[in-house]
């Protein structure tokens, strides 16, 4: 089994495999989600040995939160890695980003009741704003850290220069953004910088959409039209194409490892260096226990390098 991680400078342990619930009470993202099983995926993690649940208030508005919080209940609370992110106020339809420290921490109060608990692992600043400077918006949450309802500093999809100024005074924890196989910009100046500073780095779509996990043979798909992949260049023309071939020649290391294509490239983060802990979504318990069973796949480093190459299109 893989080893666990200490996120950045905070104690917070976690698995190297967490959980991704934007499909656990996100109606706002997915159409006719099933609250059901929602709660039976979050049972599923917890069982299948994965400590950490990612949410976020934007994942219907609440809604994942307070579902997260019926399934905790059962469990020992303190085994448990609780992510959450906060930056959205909704004013009837209209949703509006602040950083501002007073809205800080009314999120994350707010998210500590929805989530039954009386502490945040890690808190994400989910979205920049235009006018609070980062370090002000940081320096609030090192406040709340300091009073024990948060134990772990985050921001999500700041810039480099965003993020720098956030941590003027190296008090963020970790960094949530977006990387994949097939998404890797964050390897030219991100990465170094964290590494530098000590930061954890958690992806998200690490499995591009679906993308990455063998089910599409390269002929055009359509998707419903508000569907988001319509919009993704990977999903259109000579990049699907050549995204679809790179990722039938991972087919015989799954094979090595009696594993799936999504299982193999899981495992793939995991052995990363730059990445601490991946966070796969998924609409069903047994999507849930199949991505658990990546924490027990070792890659070779041959294996490894072969599936890193496998994508430098």
């Amino acid at each position: 089994m893989s080893k666990n991680v200490t996120i950045g400078q905070s104690d917070v342990v976690s698995t190297p495999l967490g959980f991704g619930t934007n499909a656990v009470g996100g109606h706002n993202l997915f159409p006719n989600l099933d609250e059901q099983a929602g709660m039976d995926s979050v049972k599923a993690a917890l069982d299948s040995g994965i400590t950490m649940l990612d949410t976020a208030f934007a994942y219907g508005f609440g809604r994942s939160e307070e579902l997260i919080g019926k399934v905790l209940k059962d469990y020992d609370r303190s085994k448990v890695v609780i992510a959450t992110k906060g930056a959205q106020i909704v004013d009837n339809d209209n949703v509006s980003i602040s950083n501002k420290p007073a809205d800080l921490e009314a999120f994350v109060k707010a998210s500590l009741q929805r989530l039954g608990t009386d502490y945040l692992d890690i808190f994400y600043i989910h979205f920049p704003d235009e006018d609070t400077p980062k370090d002000e918006a940081i320096a609030k949450l090192a406040d709340l850290k300091k009073q024990g309802l948060i134990k772990a500093i985050g921001v999500s999809n700041f810039s480099l220069a965003q993020l720098k100024e956030a941590n003027k005074n190296h008090q963020v924890d970790i960094v949530e953004d977006q990387y994949s196989l097939v998404h890797r910009d964050a390897e030219k100046e991100l990465f170094p910088y964290l590494k530098q500073e000590n930061i954890s780095f958690v992806p998200f779509f690490p499995l591009a959409s679906g993308l990455l996990t063998g089910k599409y043979d390269g002929s055009p798909v359509n998707f419903p039209e508000d569907d988001l992949r319509n919009a993704d260049p990977n999903f259109s023309g000579s990049r699907f194409h050549a995204i679809t071939e790179s990722v039938k020649n991972l087919q015989p290391i799954a094979d090595n490892h009696d594993a799936t294509i999504a299982q193999i490239v899981l495992a793939w983060y995991i052995k990363n260096p730059n990445v601490s802990v991946v966070i796969p979504g998924a609409k069903s318990p047994n999507q849930v226990r199949s991505n658990a069973k990546a924490m027990s796949v070792e890659l070779s480093d041959q294996e490894y390098n072969t599936i890193d190459n496998a994508f430098r299109l």
